[in-house]
């Protein structure tokens, strides 16, 4: 432990503070500014009191967890203490500073200061830096900085799921020393420009949001017939169907515009599983075939992909092809993508694979999808894990508008959707 300095100005002489322009301190300094160990600017380096007193009592105990990732302190989960000795020796005064000595790699070497939001004492895991002859804004400042992280990386001891920077080598962190004046002008800059970078992020998180709903709603618009105009040109989607069965009766409209059909899924889509894999499917040529895993919403990862045997009279319920659809029966249920490659895969069991019976664009359906999976109208049965069965697939309510203009639409859905995508890219740069 680094113990108490004398109090004052005889805390630091004037032979311990270094020229700036000596070469093998971390930078070069402005004029006026020094370099200075941290033990020659601070009253003490003091651990705190051992978690293992600890009570329900009278004043509160920070702890390593209430010290947050951006440098404040959270309030929100405290234990207490009625340890009299503890209260004598580790409170807390207004404007010290918090230094988390032990956490993970990358949070070892946190701080915050303490404003006496309420009385307080602080655990073992913290050390406490009561600085004189320097601002405790303007030193929680370089401790924040990227200098002062790199430090930390450099000098931290590892163990198990846990860095350790102790009071010694804390001592000897380099701290860069303006004149009085210059670090207060330094605080309230810094402060005004994290203001602004906030502000900054909460508008790129608003701006994310409206992205997402902007298409939530075009989804919308479009699977009610509304994003793009009808053209009564237009063949009628009851000719699609009658192509197929020239009895099919149309039920009521519904909702949808003149020239649409509501329907089910299992009118305009045979549908099926994959294989199951277990030990005694071991007949047949081994093939490559995809699992949920590997499906996400409208792209495929191939990072890993298995093999198991497909005897010939499974291929052809089993094999995936351009333009089906898949869907997944379980985990995500609903997610789906459309199969574009032009070579065929075959799939397990907990993947349906769509293919239209009639003209299809499947793209539109690939968009019906997301739009009922958003507004959690893909229904799912089970205990635990639930499932969408071929039956509950196959009952799916689904509009059937004009080809031409679920041609139309995807045009439109795409065309929007990549502007917006053009703008969240911007975002994360």
């Amino acid at each position: 432990m680094v113990n108490e300095k004398k109090e004052g100005a005889s805390c630091i002489t004037t032979h311990l503070l270094f020229p700036s322009d000596t070469p093998h301190y971390p930078y070069l300094l402005p004029n006026g500014w020094e370099w200075c160990n941290l033990e020659d600017i601070v009253c003490e380096l003091k651990y705190g009191t051992s978690e293992k007193s600890l009570s329900v009592g009278k004043i509160a105990v920070l702890r390593m967890g209430n010290i947050t990732n951006v440098g404040t302190i959270d309030y929100s989960n405290l234990v207490y203490s009625s340890n009299n000795e503890d209260i004598k020796l580790y409170s807390l005064e207004k404007d010290d500073l918090l230094f988390n000595r032990t956490n993970s790699s990358e949070w070892v070497g946190k701080t915050a200061i303490y404003k006496k939001e309420q009385p307080a004492i602080y655990a073992g895991y913290l050390i406490r830096i009561r600085p004189i002859l320097i601002f405790s804004d303007y030193l929680n400042t370089v401790m924040n900085s990227s200098y002062y992280r790199n430090w930390c990386y450099n000098v931290k001891t590892d163990a198990v799921n846990q860095s350790n920077i102790n009071a010694q080598k804390l001592s000897q962190l380099m701290i860069p020393i303006p004149p009085l004046k210059e670090q207060e002008r330094i605080v309230v800059e810094v402060a005004k420009w994290i203001s602004l970078i906030d502000t900054i992020k909460n508008s790129k998180e608003d701006l994310q949001t409206t992205i997402k709903q902007a298409k939530s709603k075009i989804l919308n618009l479009a699977i009610h017939g509304k994003l793009v105009p009808q053209d009564p040109n237009d063949e009628p989607a009851i000719e699609l169907l009658k192509r197929i069965n020239p009895d099919f009766t149309p039920c009521d409209n519904g909702h949808y515009p003149v020239g649409w059909i509501e329907t089910i899924l299992g009118e305009l889509f045979s549908h099926n599983t994959g294989k199951a894999l277990n030990s005694s499917n071991k007949e047949g040529i081994f093939k490559d075939y995809l699992t949920t895993s590997n499906v996400y919403w409208n792209k495929f990862d191939f990072t890993a992909i298995k093999q198991m045997p497909f005897k010939e009279s499974e291929l052809n319920k089993c094999t995936v092809t351009k333009g089906d659809l898949l869907v997944c029966e379980g985990g995500d249920i609903g997610r789906s993508a459309i199969w574009n490659y032009d070579y065929d895969i075959c799939i397990q069991n907990h993947i349906h694979r769509l293919r239209p019976k009639i003209d299809l664009c499947v793209p539109f359906y690939y968009y019906t999808f997301a739009y009922l999976k958003e507004n959690n109208l893909i229904g799912g049965k089970g205990i635990g894990l639930l499932g969408l069965s071929s039956n509950a697939l196959h009952k799916i309510e689904m509009p059937l508008p004009p080809l031409a203009e679920q041609q139309r639409i995807v045009q439109k859905i795409e065309e929007l959707f990549s502007v917006l995508d053009n703008i969240q890219n911007a975002l994360e740069v």
